[in-house]
């Protein structure tokens, strides 16, 4: 923004002061306002669109920490510099705390503050930019083809236009099928090396003996059968980007090497004492928790932290069951286009068993699914005949409550919440053995339960 489009409003009750830093700021550009007292701060302040508040905390007719609570609750996104005597700095500490930006001490230069407002100016505009962008991102069903509306994937959303332009490595977390890759696509493609190379390896996939040549490459006659000099796929992804999936599969002994490549920017191909720079971004993902990873032996600790610098956690399925509408809906779309199959919809029916089912293989099983149903679905929608497995009642094997039929004409919340209690009555109202029938988490089960307004007292007594 322009310093001539910038309104900042001084609160001083020494003339001089307040004149002082009129004069300088409007020397800067900026359009600015003046106040002797609290009680003429709040009335400009609520007229005029103020940007910025440069306030004393000693006013003569109020606190100044009141004033500037005033201006904080009435437009958050204005920020405030407060100004102190000696012997207030407390105050001024407990201002910070309020939400003010910063606080100097009398007497002061202008030198002293300018920087000060500029960068709270700058910090006025990323705030207003962050929140722009996640109203924008919180009416997304779709993004960078990942398909999801819930709430968890909105805050996948956001990480990933927050960390995509830097250079941070980031490692993703979660079940396989959720995902995984299609997030590291779209940090890859939204990043600032999206033109270069994307290099991708699964390092459950290589043979534990060819990895290490795999990623580093070798030298003529470094081991038997390596019949030419080899580039590493490391090199291949310089100025870009490289994934490593399933990074806990990765050799136990080749670990070192690899944290020593991302601490020191450089690595040695098999069988050489040459050092080669490289310069690449790390995404790596895995569908082991860390720590298990970590407890066991598969992970160094030392290069968790190294990789992990952020962390995203890719919720399973069943934990965003308000997306398989969504997902099937977009599947059906697909492969009806791709089969050129006149199919148009899901039947209730069908959409309660898709709704029943606890998806063990997530979106990729989703995916699956609905591929077969519409390569062999007879009418044009989607029957319960079509879908590959059998959930008329849902099943015994971790499932919420067995043995019984889901009734007609039911939303999908509808269902939800009739497997919710079912659960519960099944485990006499104790919530963390209904969570674990479920395969979601406690605070999960607890916000359905507020959601839907169950009471499982009552449930159990019944």
């Amino acid at each position: 923004m322009e310093n001539k489009n910038v309104r900042i409003l001084v609160v001083d009750d020494e003339p001089m002061m307040a004149d002082s830093l009129k004069q300088n700021l409007m020397e800067e550009g900026f359009s600015v306002d003046t106040a002797a007292t609290g009680a003429e701060a709040i009335a400009l302040f609520d007229q005029g669109g103020h940007h910025l508040a440069i306030c004393d905390l000693q006013l003569p007719d109020m606190d100044g920490l009141e004033v500037m609570r005033h201006m904080k609750d009435a437009r958050p996104t204005t920020e405030v510099i407060v100004v102190t005597g000696y012997g207030s700095v407390a105050r001024a500490v407990e201002a910070t705390k309020a939400g003010a930006f910063y606080f100097v001490e009398k007497p002061f230069d202008f030198e002293e503050i300018q920087p000060l407002v500029d960068k709270a100016l700058e910090r006025r505009e990323l705030v207003a930019e962050t929140t722009s962008m996640r109203r924008q991102l919180s009416t997304r069903s779709e993004y960078f083809n990942i398909i999801g509306s819930a709430k968890s994937m909105q805050t996948i959303y956001e990480t990933i236009e927050s960390v995509a332009k830097s250079d941070a490595n980031v490692l993703i977390v979660g079940e396989s099928g959720t995902g995984k890759e299609l997030i590291a696509n779209a940090i890859h493609y939204n990043s600032l090396r999206s033109k270069k190379a994307f290099i991708k390896v699964n390092c459950a996939a290589l043979p534990k003996e060819l990895i290490e040549s795999e990623l580093f490459g070798h030298t003529k006659g470094a081991f038997t059968g390596a019949h030419a000099d080899k580039e590493g796929l490391v090199q291949h992804a310089a100025g870009g980007s490289l994934m490593l999936d399933e990074i806990a599969e990765m050799p136990v002994e080749l670990q070192p090497k690899l944290l020593r490549v991302l601490q020191e920017r450089s690595y040695r191909k098999i069988g050489s004492e040459k050092t080669y720079a490289v310069d690449f971004r790390l995404i790596s993902s895995t569908n082991r928790p860390p720590a298990d990873a970590i407890r066991d032996g598969l992970l160094r600790d030392d290069l968790f932290y190294r990789i992990s610098t952020i962390t995203i956690h890719v919720p399973p399925l069943r934990e965003r069951s308000e997306d398989i509408q969504l997902l099937t809906e977009h599947f059906l779309h697909m492969y009806a286009q791709k089969y050129e199959r006149a199919i148009g919809g899901v039947s209730q029916a069908a959409y309660q068993r898709l709704f029943g089912h606890l998806w063990p293989g997530n979106v990729r099983e989703l995916q699956n699914v609905m591929e077969r149903a519409v390569l062999l679905a007879k009418g044009n929608r989607i029957e319960p005949v079509d879908l590959p497995f059998d959930n008329g009642s849902l099943p015994e094997s971790g499932s919420a409550a067995p043995g019984w039929d889901v009734p007609p004409n039911m939303t999908l919340e509808d269902i939800e919440r009739l497997v919710i209690e079912r659960t519960l009555q099944r485990t006499g109202g104790n919530k963390q053995a209904a969570a674990n029938l479920l395969g979601i988490y406690r605070p999960r089960l607890y916000s359905k339960i507020r959601k839907y307004k169950i009471d499982v007292t009552s449930l159990v007594s019944a």
